[in-house]
This record gives C-alpha cells, sequence and structure tokens, in this order.
C-alpha cells in the first residue's frame, strides 16, 4: 500500500475571539483522499477549525499547512490555498440574481481564468452529478434548500479543489432534504476526494468517514476510526455526547 501525502497539518494552533479561547493546542494531520468527520457540541471550536483552513478565521498561534503551503499573512499563500479548497455552509450562499449555471461559472472564469465555453461545459457535468441539471437556467430562488446546497456543491467542485470542506452542510435544510445532499456527498467521498465535516449526521460518519474527531471546548478530545469511535469510546465526554446524540 503506498503512503499517501500529508495534505494539511495544524501544530500547536491557538485561536481567540477576544478573551474566548475558542482553538486550543490543535494537532491534527489530514491526508490526500482522507474523509474526517468532525463531531461535537455546539461552541466546541469544530466550525472554527475547518474555517482556519482557507483563512475565513485567522490563527494566532502555532502554524497551518496546506498542500504544502504555510497560511500567513502573506496574501498570495491565502490565495493560492483558497484556490484548492473548495467549501460549502450551512447558507447557500449562491448570488441571488444570477442563475445557477451564472454561479457555477464565475469563480472559473474570474479566479482560474478557465474560458466560458469550457466552464459551462464543467458547470454542466457537476450539475447532472448532483442530480439538478435540469435546473441550470432558473435562479436560487426558484429551487428547493436541498437543491440550493446541491447547487453550492458543484458550484465548490468547478474549481477543482484538491480539499472539500463541509461546515454543517444539511444543519439549515428540512429532514426530507438531508439524504439528497448527503447521497451527493456520499458520491464525493466515494470518489476519493480528501473532505473534512462538520456535521450531526453521525449515519453518514459510519458510512463515509475514514476518521470521526470529537471535539469540546476547543480541545480534540477524542478521534478514532468510525466503527471504534462510536462502539469503544474511550474517553468519559466523548461516551456522554454520543448517547444524547444518538438517542434523539
Amino acid at each position: 500500500m503506498t503512503e499517501k501525502n500529508e495534505i494539511i497539518r495544524f501544530e500547536g494552533v491557538h485561536k481567540w475571539f477576544g478573551e474566548f479561547h475558542v482553538l486550543r493546542d490543535i494537532n491534527l494531520s489530514v491526508y490526500e483522499g482522507e474523509r474526517i468527520v468532525i463531531c461535537g457540541p455546539s461552541g466546541s471550536g469544530k466550525s472554527t477549525l475547518i474555517r482556519c483552513i482557507n483563512r475565513l478565521e485567522e490563527h494566532q498561534r502555532g502554524s497551518i499547512v496546506v498542500d504544502g503551503i504555510e497560511l500567513n499573512h502573506t496574501i498570495k499563500n491565502i490565495e493560492k490555498i483558497r484556490a484548492e479548497v473548495g467549501m460549502v455552509f450551512q447558507q447557500f450562499n449562491l448570488f441571488p440574481h444570477l442563475t445557477i449555471l451564472e454561479n457555477l461559472t464565475v469563480g472559473p472564469i474570474w479566479v482560474r481564468k478557465t474560458p466560458r465555453k469550457e466552464a459551462e461545459a464543467t458547470a454542466r457535468d457537476y450539475l447532472e452529478r448532483v442530480r439538478i441539471a435540469h435546473q441550470a437556467t432558473k435562479y436560487p430562488g426558484q429551487l428547493s434548500g436541498g437543491q440550493q446546497q446541491r447547487a453550492a456543491i458543484a458550484r465548490s467542485l468547478c474549481m477543482k479543489p484538491k480539499v472539500m470542506l463541509f461546515d454543517e452542510p444539511t444543519s439549515s435544510l428540512d429532514p426530507e432534504m438531508v439524504k439528497e445532499v448527503l447521497d451527493v456527498m456520499i458520491d464525493l467521498a466515494e470518489d476519493g476526494m480528501t473532505m473534512l465535516v462538520v456535521t450531526h449526521e453521525m449515519g453518514f460518519a459510519k458510512r463515509v468517514g475514514d476518521r470521526v474527531i470529537f471535539m469540546d471546548e476547543g480541545v480534540i478530545v477524542e478521534e478514532n476510526k468510525p466503527a471504534l469511535f462510536f462502539e469503544h469510546p474511550s474517553k468519559p465526554r466523548t461516551q456522554e455526547f454520543l448517547r444524547q446524540i444518538l438517542e434523539h
């Protein structure tokens, strides 16, 4: 078995919001093709952790290296990393005045300098893949929440990222729309995309995750393969969290 390359590394990372110490001494390596699911209670730092990867949040101590580039104050480094890291949020963040197709092509055309015809062909391929090819000429407001989130995933994929970050991508969706978005994410995972997913969808974690990370109070409390994580959590805090979340 060939050894996989490390694509993200956190070393001794700390982050504060004012007096609030939101990330405390985070050490984490992510390898190409790995699917990591991050869970934990509200306010545990899990969303902040992944938002530091593309500098949506700035860490104050320690180092973060993405695809061999250190995240620091150098604008060029930040831009390089953002070009390689796709992100899908709770809210869909689609431009309401652009069609779905236009939403998907604006990044490749302006950032990657992709010719329009090529960008549109790629966008249609990804819309097919997320199963909303027939919605290309509609505006976001004409789509359901689940369709908008799938469009947001396709938009990130159009940039051909090396890593995809998902920040609770199903939390603002109606229950019947959750499955359609998770199905798209499962397809992506099976294709070998490197993914970090903040979610409470434990079924997804069991099916797709290579590793599950549990965070609380800004610390990585426990990490393990899904089977061990769910069946034999070693830390009392993890056991308590799983008891609460799996009872609902």
